[in-house]
């Protein structure tokens, strides 16, 4: 896997701050950092997500398709899958997560929610590299609900 992340502050973009990165599958991926009142030069202009926050994603994207495979692959009903993430982060240099918090909703028809927790805690044990990477520096947790559809 690889990517190249590239300042886009030189090419006279409005974020002095401002970074692509393009992924080695052919994607792209803006982010840009928070506005500094103290020094605007060192800030960004809020245009696109920041650094941080694109990994606490990436960690949902890839539990969240954990949870909807291996509920698949149970032959379960499964129709939705949505994960928020709350986190905290230490308060100084390096600022890693300290905290995260991931509150699952799936939605599906006669989905036992014993398989829901087995998918969760399966993904967060075993198969999730983004989330047990995080688990070295933060405590996860991990709740969840279940929707009928009919």
């Amino acid at each position: 896997m690889e990517c190249t992340v590239s300042w886009t502050g030189v090419a006279g973009t409005r974020s002095g701050m401002g970074f692509v990165a393009e992924t080695g599958s052919g994607h792209v991926i803006a982010m840009d950092g928070a506005p500094d009142a103290a020094k605007p030069e060192n800030g960004g202009q809020n245009l696109a997500p920041r650094p941080m926050e694109t990994v606490l994603a990436g960690a949902g994207g890839c539990t969240a398709y954990d949870v909807v495979l291996i509920l698949k692959r149970g032959r379960h009903d499964v129709r939705g899958c949505s994960v928020k993430l709350s986190s905290e982060r230490a308060e100084t240099d390096p600022k890693v997560f300290t905290r995260i918090h991931m509150h699952f909703t799936v939605s599906g028809k006669g989905v036992p929610a014993p398989a829901v927790e087995r998918a969760i805690a399966m993904s967060h044990d075993k198969y999730c590299s983004a989330t047990i990477m995080l688990g070295k520096t933060a405590e996860i947790t991990t709740s969840f609900e279940l929707v009928e559809v009919a």
